[in-house]
């Protein structure tokens, strides 16, 4: 199965209003990373563990490491929780900077470093949620550390 079906079918394997949700919110960050790299993780580790939600991933970045050395991400990540939807913006170097520009305008949302938690896309705005998302892809180009 390659990425695209692992993705539509998780996004299907989510009850009827969350997954519309993840619907719209997939397409939204396809329109902000046209033709961007996708990933999806299944949330288990080496061993078949469940060790986190499974994540759709969106776009690429490199972290390079003092020792030369390189690794590669996704910038953006989706996913379904207990409570709701998770939207993540990694990378950032700053990690009060989503809460501090985007989370009083967001709506019905927690916001922390990099993660953008809320219960139905409903509940925030959607045109704030993309801003955030279109300034961590820019943020994320190149990470050095």
């Amino acid at each position: 199965m390659n990425i695209q079906e692992q993705i539509k079918q998780y996004i299907d394997s989510q009850p009827e209003a969350k997954r519309s949700d993840m619907q719209t919110l997939d397409q939204h960050i396809l329109g902000v990373l046209p033709g961007c790299k996708l990933w999806f993780d299944n949330g288990k580790n080496s061993e078949g563990k469940v060790v986190s939600n499974p994540n759709i991933g969106y776009g690429l970045y490199t972290i390079k490491y003092a020792d030369g050395k390189t690794k590669e991400f996704f910038q953006i990540g989706l996913s379904a929780n207990t409570s709701g939807i998770s939207v993540y913006i990694l990378g950032l170097k700053d990690k009060t900077y989503l809460s501090q520009t985007y989370g009083k305008d967001l709506g019905k949302a927690s916001v922390t470093g990099y993660c953008i938690k809320f219960k139905a896309l409903k509940d925030i705005n959607l045109n704030v949620l993309e801003a955030a998302v279109r300034y961590g892809v820019e943020a994320t180009k190149v990470s050095s550390l």
